[in-house]
């Protein structure tokens, strides 16, 4: 796996993680995340349901993504396919929320750029992990 994609997939797989986590704790009253820092509308139930939404798909290319990763540390050749599916599920999501983002035309650089950006870097990848992989 190029050193490249194990930092972006780890980077991007923990982050949402630790999104989710800090998600459900909000959610559980455990702790407070300041309205600035949330997402227009955060406090509509339809809004609330939409984000929530999101966690199957998140998780599924959070935890492919890890499991990439340490496939490939293993050497174990699962971790192509595995890295395949966690950027699709990853272009996936950043895809839905661009896309809501833009039909209710809300352009907050802080929620739509990190979205955007889940939809574009994957593509990088795309190509030499689509390609048969070079023997010897």
């Amino acid at each position: 796996m190029p050193r490249s994609l194990k930092v972006a997939l780890t980077t991007t797989d923990l982050a949402f993680l630790v999104y989710w986590t800090l998600s459900g704790l909000a959610r559980a009253g455990m702790i407070h995340i300041p309205p600035a820092w949330m997402y227009a509308h955060y406090d509509q139930p339809t809004v609330v349901a939409w984000n929530w939404s999101f966690l199957p798909l998140d998780l599924l290319f959070s935890l492919t993504g890890l499991t990439s990763v340490a496939a490939a540390r293993r050497g174990n050749p699962l971790w192509r396919p595995l890295a395949l599916l966690s950027l699709a599920f990853t272009i996936a999501a950043g895809g839905m929320a661009v896309a809501y983002w833009t039909l209710l035309k809300e352009f907050d650089p802080a929620w739509f750029l990190p979205n955007l950006a889940l939809v574009l870097w994957p593509l990088a990848f795309l190509g030499s992990l689509m390609s048969e992989p070079k023997r010897g």
